[in-house]
C-alpha cells in the first residue's frame, strides 16, 4: 500500500461495482479511509441489495486498508447528507468525493417516458448536486477538499439513445466547472473524468447498437479498457500534488488519458449591426460549419427541404 492520501478520509459514490469499485480500492490502496456508498440496485435503478458494498469494504479490510459501508441513495438529498455524515461520524472529517453513482434507463428521445428521463437526472445530476453541496460545507470550513465527478463521452459528444443520461453528463461537466470556481478560493478542487471502461453498465449498448442498425463490434477495443485503468487519474486528483488543478476534465480509456478541450467559440463572423436571415444562409455554412459533419445525417433516399437534389450535386 501507499500513502500519498494516509490520513484522508473518501466518499466513493457507487462504489460497490465496476468503476466505483475500482476507485474505492485504489484510494485505500494509498492510505485513504473509505466510505464505500453503493444502495446496491440494478443498472435501472431498481432494487437493493447491501452485498456489493459490504463486499468491497471487506476486499479493503483483507489488504490492510479502512473502509465501512453505507447504502444510502444519492438521489435523496437528505439522504445525500447522510452519505458524508457518515464519513464524519467514522473518520472525524471528509476530504476527497467521488461522485460516481449512476443508473441508466437508455430509449430513444421520442419513446423515452418523464419517469425514464427523471430518474437518470436525479442520480446522475441532482446526486452529484446533493453530495456536493453536502461535503462542500464541511470542505469550505476546513480549507481542503478534493471532488472528483464523473461525467461521459455521452454528454460531452453525444451518444442517441441516451438523452436523460447525456444531459445529466453533460450538466456533470458544466456543474465541475462552476464548483471549481466556487470552491477554488478555499483550497478546495472540483475535476471531472470521462470514463470509458467495460462494465455492466456498458453492457447494454451493444444491444442499443444493434437495435440501430450499427456494425459489431459494439466498441472496438473496449474490452482492454477496464475499471482499474480509469482510477490512477481518480487517485492523482485526489492527492496534494494535484493542488492546482482545478474545473478540468479529462478523457480516460485503457491507457490514454486526455484532458478536454474547454468550449469556447472557434470561428466568428461579425458585422457592425443585426444579421439577415439571407447573410446567415450564405455565410455560416462557408465560414462556421463548412467542416463540421452532422453526426446523424438523414439517409440519401428522404426528401429533406433545403437539401440539394442529386441532380444538383
Amino acid at each position: 500500500m501507499g500513502d500519498r492520501l494516509k490520513g484522508r478520509t473518501a466518499v466513493v459514490t457507487g462504489a460497490g461495482r465496476g468503476i466505483g469499485r475500482a476507485i474505492a480500492l485504489a484510494l485505500a490502496a494509498e492510505g485513504a479511509n473509505v466510505v464505500v456508498n453503493d444502495p446496491g440496485v440494478n443498472v435501472d435503478g431498481t432494487g437493493h441489495d447491501r452485498g456489493p458494498a459490504d463486499q468491497v469494504v471487506e476486499e479493503i479490510r483483507s489488504a490492510g486498508g479502512t473502509a465501512v459501508a453505507n447504502y444510502e441513495t444519492v438521489a435523496d438529498y437528505e439522504a445525500a447528507g447522510r452519505i458524508i455524515q457518515a464519513a464524519v461520524d467514522s473518520f472525524g472529517r471528509i476530504d476527497i468525493l467521488v461522485n460516481n453513482a449512476g443508473i441508466l434507463r437508455d430509449r430513444m428521445v421520442f419513446n423515452m417516458t418523464e419517469e425514464e428521463w427523471d430518474a437518470v437526472i436525479a442520480v446522475h445530476l441532482k446526486g452529484t448536486f446533493n453530495c456536493t453541496r453536502h461535503a462542500s460545507v464541511l470542505m469550505r470550513q476546513q480549507r481542503y477538499g478534493r471532488i472528483i465527478n464523473v461525467s461521459s463521452e455521452s454528454g460531452l459528444t453525444g451518444n442517441a439513445g441516451q438523452a436523460n443520461y447525456g444531459a445529466a453528463k453533460a450538466g456533470i461537466a458544466g456543474f465541475t466547472r462552476v464548483v471549481a470556481r466556487d470552491l477554488g478560493r478555499y483550497g478546495v478542487t472540483c475535476n471531472a473524468i470521462a470514463p470509458a471502461a467495460l462494465t455492466r453498465m456498458t453492457a447494454g449498448l451493444a444491444e442499443l447498437r444493434a437495435q440501430r442498425g450499427a456494425p459489431a463490434p459494439p466498441l472496438p477495443g473496449l474490452v482492454e479498457r477496464t475499471p482499474e485503468h480509469v482510477a490512477p487519474i481518480v487517485v492523482y486528483l485526489a492527492t496534494d500534488e494535484a493542488w492546482n488543478i482545478n474545473g478540468k476534465i479529462f478523457h480516460v480509456a485503457g491507457g490514454s488519458i486526455s484532458l478536454a478541450f474547454e468550449e469556447s467559440p472557434m470561428r466568428e463572423i461579425t458585422k457592425g449591426g443585426m444579421w439577415t436571415i439571407e447573410e446567415l444562409a450564405d455565410l455560416v455554412p462557408q465560414l462556421l460549419t463548412y467542416d463540421i459533419p452532422n453526426p446523424a445525417p438523414p439517409p440519401p433516399e428522404l426528401e429533406v427541404p433545403g437539401r440539394p437534389s442529386r441532380s444538383q450535386g
